[in-house]
């Protein structure tokens, strides 16, 4: 197994540890998780610049990287809904936007096409890591609200930029 698939690997076995410290609770259960969650968050980045770099791109990495960065990124958000600090309906958000660009994803290969991640996707997912890892943090409740904002709204412009810039690929005169 090359170094970016063992990283991919890592994040994948990281998530239920992370959890479990969630759910522990012991005195800085919660610091522990965020290292934790920057430690997974820190593989995406290193396996995706190593596998390019390297041109180790594999069928592993490119069906368990991107399922491992939405199971990391939902878990998060589900303790974080758990514990008030989350309104479900932004995770609902998230989820249906993910299986939408995962179902067009599907649709393209069918027909000979790789569609590739956008720059808005980039910034999403960014943005996402970046706020949750606040959100670990004792910020203050209008900041975790903006927080939750900054996701949803970068989630759904790039779901969106994504279903316009690739509407061919699907046949609308279905509907």
């Amino acid at each position: 197994m090359n170094t970016p698939n063992k990283l991919t690997l890592l994040r994948v076995l990281l998530i239920p540890l992370f959890l479990g410290v969630l759910y522990l609770g012991f005195p800085g259960s919660n610091y522990a998780a965020l290292a934790i969650f920057v430690l997974a968050s820190l593989t995406d980045l290193l396996d995706g610049h190593i596998a390019r770099s390297r041109n180790l791109v594999t069928d592993f990495g490119k069906f368990m990287d991107p399922l491992a960065d939405k199971v990391l990124v939902v878990t998060a958000m589900l303790w974080f809904v758990e514990c008030g600090q989350m309104p479900a309906w932004a995770v609902a958000v998230v989820i249906f936007r993910e299986f939408a660009v995962s179902g067009m994803r599907l649709i393209a290969v069918e027909g000979g096409r790789v569609i590739a991640a956008g720059w808005s996707g980039k910034v999403k997912t960014a943005s996402t890591m970046v706020c949750l890892i606040l959100m670990f943090l004792p910020i203050p409740g209008w900041m975790s609200a903006a927080c939750v904002w900054v996701i949803v709204l970068t989630t759904v412009y790039s779901g969106v930029e994504y279903f316009v810039k690739n509407r061919d690929v699907m046949d609308w005169t279905e509907i």
